[in-house]
């Protein structure tokens, strides 16, 4: 395997873009290539069968376009497909999972929140993670039914995703959290919106930066980081319109090309 192999990435749509520009942002050699599932999305509201399948559709994807490392810019996929996937291919993969963790460890009211998927919430992983560090927590899950399709549509500020947020945060006030956990790469473009309508004392917390730490550390002990001083390709595939990705990919400033394709 070649260190100037792209890094591959996968979500069930745009969201996981969050995640590819903290990894980029931090490894700023190395190539990638990301695969927006749209056509698909949200993976959120699917069985675990079809989760594995279209993670697995995916995971085919990027190992045909040489990737050498696998993101799973995805935490529905992260915590019901992961692990099949390293059962079943001799690859390095790296997952993403809500960070429960660091905000058990902020909370001073010892009251947090996490937003993510149905798929998220209902995994034997995000149980297990949760049940690891909720001691003394209390912990107020809610499920963001309709926020992944309104980001996939380009409706990122729109006055119905307002009227939704101010929705969907309504349980997190009531009990007074002092931290709230985004457990969708989707979610991180929501933190405008957010910010505005919580209580400034609330920190929003989303799994970007440690997903980048984590692939450095493995493309370190794999030997693999890219050390060539030629300039990056930044490849971004969606398969549904590719508008929406675009917009996203280019509020980070990273020189990417933008297609469409089937897969």
């Amino acid at each position: 395997m070649s260190n100037s192999q792209p890094i591959g990435f996968f979500d069930s749509g745009v969201g996981g873009t969050s995640i590819w520009k903290e990894v980029i942002q931090l490894l700023p050699m190395e190539n990638s290539i990301y695969l927006a599932d749209s056509k698909n999305a949200p993976y959120g509201e699917k069985s675990k069968k079809e989760i594995i399948d279209l993670s697995v559709k995916n995971t085919d994807k990027l190992l045909d376009m040489g990737c050498k490392i696998i993101v799973v810019a995805c935490n529905t996929a992260t915590t019901n497909a992961i692990k099949w996937l390293r059962a079943n291919y001799d690859f390095p993969f790296i997952g993403i999972e809500p960070a429960i963790k660091p905000a058990a460890l902020l909370s001073k009211t010892k009251s947090i929140g996490i937003l993510a998927t149905k798929g998220t919430l209902s995994s034997d992983l995000f149980a297990k993670t949760s049940e690891l560090y909720s001691k003394d927590i209390e912990i107020t899950e809610v499920v963001g039914h309709g926020l992944v399709k309104l980001i996939e549509e380009g409706n990122l500020e729109s006055l119905e995703m307002n009227a939704l947020l101010i929705d969907l945060v309504q349980p997190f006030l009531k009990k007074e959290i002092d931290c709230l956990v985004l457990g969708c790469s989707h979610y991180p473009y929501l933190l405008p919106q957010l910010k505005n309508i919580l209580p400034k004392e609330v920190a929003i917390i989303d799994s970007g930066e440690a997903v980048a730490k984590q692939t450095r550390n493995v493309l370190k002990e794999l030997d693999l980081l890219n050390l060539s001083i030629e300039t990056p390709n930044h490849l971004l595939y969606t398969n549904s319109d590719k508008e929406v990705l675009a917009n996203l990919a280019h509020t980070s400033n990273i020189n990417a090309q933008i297609f469409e394709a089937e897969f």
